[in-house]
């Protein structure tokens, strides 16, 4: 139930509702207090008020007659039942193991083929503003034989509605915070749903020249395990994706530039680079799965 915006919020107990305080806890009763009608129990042996039983011992007093030993004081009575243990718990409540980093993937033997369609990995899947990341990672992750998430920073990042700092108006410290409270977010969930045997892959335009910020922060959020993958077409690719766009999801053509400007910098990096410029999306996702294989079998430096 929802009230208008400023007027008084109900007292917590109202009369007319149907309940009130007094009948769902009643007070101490006191004797001589009325009570309602009580049922017959035939007449009382003597008129006038009910006897007074004695008052309690002492402490320390001990009656007559008393075999050594026994403790002073009243004596509590025993329990009418023996106590009954409660029932366990019948909501289908499982206990999750905590997440934690995730671990370098261990090296496979030779002569073994990885198959990372059956392997439980942690993906980053880095690229600039068109490059198809969030469209290969959906179908990547639906496409595995084993559970698999996808966890997509941009998403994260709305999930601020008022007071979102839009990067279209610029980037500053605002923006910059919300940046790395969506990453850290991310790298949380993408650790317990690893720790429960749940495959990620996650998506962010990382640049290479802000190690710190970038690959160095996933690294630090999710652990030394995780596999980044570069997808890096060509710059009309992106700027023909990035006029398909709506909202503040779609930039300008001189900030898709400039981006993809800075991506290059991945090129002698070390990490595995695809470019999808002539690839539609199930192909993109075969070859990071051919990707993915060589990285398990042999972890890439970063």
């Amino acid at each position: 139930m929802q009230h208008a915006v400023g007027s008084p919020l109900p007292p917590p107990h109202q009369s007319g509702n149907g309940w009130s305080p007094a009948a769902q806890h009643p007070g101490p009763h006191h004797p001589g207090t009325h009570q309602g009608p009580a049922p017959h129990q035939g007449p009382a042996p003597h008129q006038g008020s009910a006897p007074v039983p004695p008052p309690p011992p002492a402490p320390g007093f001990t009656p007559p007659g008393t075999p050594p030993g026994t403790p002073s004081g009243p004596v509590p009575p025993a329990p009418p039942h023996a106590h009954v243990q409660p029932a366990p718990e019948t909501t289908g409540h499982v206990p999750l193991p905590p997440g934690g980093p995730v671990g370098m993937p261990s090296a496979l033997p030779a002569t073994a083929v990885p198959d990372p369609a059956t392997t439980t990995l942690a993906v980053l899947l880095i690229g600039p503003a068109g490059a198809g990341k969030t469209s290969v990672a959906k179908y990547w992750a639906d496409h595995r034989r084993v559970p698999t998430a996808h966890i997509s920073l941009d998403d994260v990042r709305e999930w601020v509605r008022s007071g979102f700092a839009d990067p279209q108006s610029g980037w500053n410290d605002n923006s910059e915070a919300q940046y790395r409270l969506a990453r850290r977010t991310c790298g949380f969930a993408a650790r317990n749903f690893l720790a429960n045997g749940i495959s990620c892959i996650l998506d962010d335009a990382v640049f290479p020249d802000r190690p710190v910020v970038g690959l160095g922060g996933w690294k630090r959020h999710v652990g030394p395990g995780l596999l980044p993958v570069v997808l890096l077409p060509g710059l009309e690719i992106v700027l023909e994706r990035n006029a398909e766009r709506t909202g503040n999801r779609r930039l300008t053509d001189e900030e898709v530039a400039r981006i993809h400007g800075r991506m290059a910098g991945w090129y002698g990096s070390g990490l595995p680079i695809i470019d999808n410029s002539q690839l539609d999306v199930p192909q993109t996702a075969q070859i990071l799965d051919d990707v993915l294989a060589r990285s398990i079998a042999s972890p890439p430096k970063w």
